[in-house]
């Protein structure tokens, strides 16, 4: 979405004087987050998780407490840990996975205040490829030069040096292919971080149904169109916007979550 478009009275990210108030809207944000992945299948037993970074105490981030279930979690069931591990807000236990890629990923991207990873089927099922995703659809293009791949597989991520590993290789992207293990995207807003996933499992979803049409050869959108693209489909408003619906949706129909 341009600035152009912001100007003729299109929503866009509230701004906040009160710490604490943005405190809860991230909050909500992230409950809400976990709702829909459960709602759209993205849970796979105790894995996944996607974190919101504290709007007062930055080296701190709010994240769902271990073995809880996407589709159950509520704003009161978040817990708050900081970069060295400690539980501050909370008595839950955490994810030791959670912990070794968010907490390197918060540290390495200052920009980030959220990210999200889940072992959704089609992002799983793409990073065994070890390739990153091709210009063949105006969704994927939000994409285009910014995403990376991971190319490498040393188990299930526990020691923060391989959450280090993972906060290089994603760079200044806005997402990351796991090689045979998912996706992780990062965004300035919870809603951002939470649409890319969204969209982008979508188009490794896409992908994989066209890789499934013998004797028929994709024709991917030449780079120049990709980037002008990529500009408005993959902007940080654009993210945020196409959040908004679906997070207007979860609420109204499971109120539960904002408690």
């Amino acid at each position: 979405m341009t600035d152009t478009e912001v100007s003729r009275g299109l929503a866009r990210p509230p701004n906040f004087e009160d710490v604490a108030a943005e405190r809860q809207h991230r909050l909500e944000r992230l409950a809400a987050s976990f709702r829909l992945f459960g709602r759209f299948g993205f849970d796979e037993g105790v894995a996944g998780h996607i974190t919101a970074r504290d709007p007062e105490f930055t080296d701190r981030f709010w994240v769902n407490p271990f073995g809880m279930s996407f589709k159950q979690i509520r704003v009161s069931d978040l817990i708050c840990l900081d970069h060295s591990g400690t539980v501050v807000v909370g008595n839950a236990p955490v994810n030791g996975a959670a912990f070794a890629i968010h907490s390197r990923v918060h540290a390495a991207r200052p920009d980030v205040v959220a990210a999200a990873h889940a072992h959704s089927i089609y992002g799983r099922s793409w990073s065994v490829f070890r390739r990153p995703l091709e210009p063949l659809t105006q969704d994927a293009c939000a994409f285009f030069e910014d995403h990376a791949v991971f190319d490498d597989y040393t188990g299930v991520v526990l020691d923060p040096a391989e959450g280090d590993r993972i906060g290089a290789a994603i760079g200044d992207h806005k997402a990351v292919i796991l090689s045979n293990h998912g996706n992780l995207t990062v965004g300035r807003t919870v809603d951002e971080a939470a649409w890319w996933f969204i969209t982008m499992e979508r188009s490794c979803q896409a992908q994989l149904q066209v890789a499934q049409c013998q004797g028929l050869k994709p024709v991917p959108i030449d780079d120049d169109q990709a980037r002008a693209t990529a500009a408005i489909v993959g902007s940080e408003l654009a993210g945020w916007f196409n959040f908004q619906p679906l997070y207007n949706w979860i609420t109204e129909l499971e109120p539960d979550l904002l408690s």
